[in-house]
Order: structure tokens, then C-alpha cells, then sequence
């Protein structure tokens, strides 16, 4: 694993998507980007809600247990909503945009495009009380996925809005919607 080229790739895309977009279409192994960019990201949104949690309940009796739980949501949430995001984004394509299928594609567009959600959980589970700019960043998202439609996804002009306003509320919806279902069926299975 190449932590260096996971952070560089992580602070292009935040700083300069078009860039970072332009080096993406380049790849030529579009299901790298689970191995080399999702798995780790998810790995470290995890490892730092369990830090987070550790760190501002404390070490007592039950800690460990709501830390692993938090932990646990949010790679379902990460997880999942990336899998369920790639799949929407795949049929969107080909109902929306009249093209093939082509799972590989959105999958690597989807897993680049979730890097704004992958930072702001990173941050907020080291820092619960940022939680509100988690609210207010996530819609950056919009702008990572318009310059990804463009120059990855190549959706035309005309069509791109749409396109980037519905992937972008799939990659801002899933994950929060998967988190909330898994919180609340722990809490009703305990």
C-alpha cells in the first residue's frame, strides 16, 4: 500500500479535481481504486470514530463496546453506501445517459467522488463537534462529481446537471441512510 500516493491523490481531488480527474481517466485498472483508495480510506474513517469515541467517552465499562459499534457503523455505512452508490450511478447511466453497462467505471468515478465524505468522517470521528461543517462541506461533493462527470464519466454538456446532481445525492444520501438503520437496529438488538 502507497499511503503517500493515497494522501496526494486524496489532497489533488480536494484542491483540484480537475486535475485530479484529468491523472484518473489515465488508470488503466478502473477496480484499483478499491484496493489502492476506497478499502484504505474506510479503514481510517473507521480507526478514527473508534479513536473518537475512545477519546471523548473515555476508557470505562461500556466505551470499548460503543467504540466498536460506531466504528462498525461506519464501515457499514462506508461500505455499503459505496457499493449501493456504484450500482445507482451504473443504472443511472444506462437508463439516464443511454449507455452500456459499465460497473468497473462507476465504481472507480464513485470511489474517487466519496472523498469529501471519507475526509469530513475522518475528521468529525477524531472531532465530534465539527459535526455541522460535516453538513455544510458534504455538498462539495457536487462540485468533485461535476468535474469527474465531465472528464471521466464524459456525460455531455446538456445532461451533465442532472447527472451530477442525482450521483451526488446518491453519494450523500447511501451512507447516511445506511449509518442510521445500522445505529438504530444495534440499538434495538441490544
Amino acid at each position: 500500500m502507497n499511503y503517500k500516493e493515497l494522501f496526494r491523490k486524496v489532497i489533488t481531488l480536494i484542491s483540484s479535481p480537475a486535475k485530479a480527474w484529468e491523472e484518473i481517466s489515465l488508470e488503466e485498472d478502473r477496480r484499483a481504486v478499491m484496493s489502492t483508495f476506497v478499502y484504505p480510506m474506510i479503514a481510517f474513517c473507521g480507526l478514527s470514530m473508534f479513536i473518537g469515541t475512545l477519546i471523548g467517552v473515555g476508557w470505562g465499562g461500556s466505551s470499548l463496546q460503543l467504540a466498536m459499534t460506531n466504528c462498525c457503523a461506519v464501515f457499514v455505512a462506508l461500505f455499503g453506501g459505496y457499493f449501493l452508490v456504484s450500482y445507482l450511478t451504473n443504472q443511472c447511466g444506462m437508463r439516464y445517459l443511454n449507455r452500456p453497462s459499465e460497473p468497473a467505471l462507476c465504481q472507480q468515478f464513485v470511489g474517487y467522488s466519496m472523498v469529501v465524505t471519507f475526509v469530513l468522517d475522518i475528521v468529525t470521528g477524531l472531532f465530534p463537534s465539527f459535526l455541522i461543517l460535516q453538513l455544510i462541506f458534504q455538498f462539495y461533493v457536487v462540485y468533485v462529481v461535476w468535474e469527474g462527470a465531465g472528464r471521466l464519466m464524459k456525460v455531455e454538456e446538456n445532461k451533465r446537471l442532472v447527472y451530477t446532481l442525482s450521483v451526488s445525492v446518491f453519494i450523500i444520501v447511501a451512507p447516511m441512510l445506511i449509518r442510521w438503520v445500522f445505529m438504530r437496529l444495534s440499538y434495538l438488538l441490544q
